[in-house]
């Protein structure tokens, strides 16, 4: 299982956000990096975001949700473009899943398991 697993649900419809494109970067001394691309599933996931054996070093990381793509792709107007969740990494190789509850008007998120 990838190190980083994410879920998108979009509390407005009541169903997983399907088709929102993901970035995964890392902080770097020269800005951000990236280091995955994806957009999720019909179950809001995006499965193997990163490979199995990649175990991320400690740092700082961004993973930027496009979320005017998914509401145009959805005809809904929405007030937020993206979203962005910046969490920092200890290092330890243990398993990260960031959720992001989502509507066209708020977000939340949370560390998940």
């Amino acid at each position: 299982m990838s190190q980083i697993t994410t879920h998108v649900l979009d509390t407005t419809r009541g169903l997983p956000a399907q088709n929102l494109p993901i970035t995964l970067f890392a902080q770097t001394t020269e800005g951000w990096s990236i280091l995955a691309t994806g957009a999720t599933n019909a179950d809001g996931r995006i499965a193997g975001l990163l490979a199995d054996d990649v175990v991320l070093a400690a740092g700082v990381y961004r993973m930027h949700f496009a979320t005017k793509t998914y509401f145009i792709n959805n005809k809904e107007q929405g007030f937020y473009p993206y979203v962005d969740i910046v969490f920092e990494l200890d290092g330890s190789a243990n398993h990260y899943h960031i959720p992001l509850l989502l509507t066209a008007y708020g977000y939340s998120t949370y560390r998940g398991s």
